[in-house]
């Protein structure tokens, strides 16, 4: 990875550290491409870093989409176990 994607790479992960935004929000605050953000998103997930909160609708755009953070103290806890306790 060159320096401009790693540049790109810790702004994405630092503005989702202090924000909970979609991919279109974090274009709109940092300038960085959609295209990138999708590939920086893929890579922090794949490396337990980014974490996908709730799915609402887009501020910017409207649609349904996932609003992220890589900051784990902003993360919901799952129910995932809940499943297995229910009787």
């Amino acid at each position: 990875m060159d320096n401009y994607y790693k540049i790109q790479t810790l702004i994405f992960l630092e503005y989702l550290k202090e924000n909970i935004a979609t991919a279109s929000m974090v274009y709109d605050a940092t300038g960085i491409s959609q295209k990138n953000i999708c590939r920086y998103k893929l890579d922090l997930q794949e490396n337990n870093r980014l974490w996908e909160v709730e799915q609402k609708k887009c501020k910017i755009t409207g649609c349904l989409v996932w609003y992220l953070t890589c900051n784990p103290d902003l993360v919901p806890p799952s129910n995932q176990l809940e499943f297995f306790t229910n009787d």
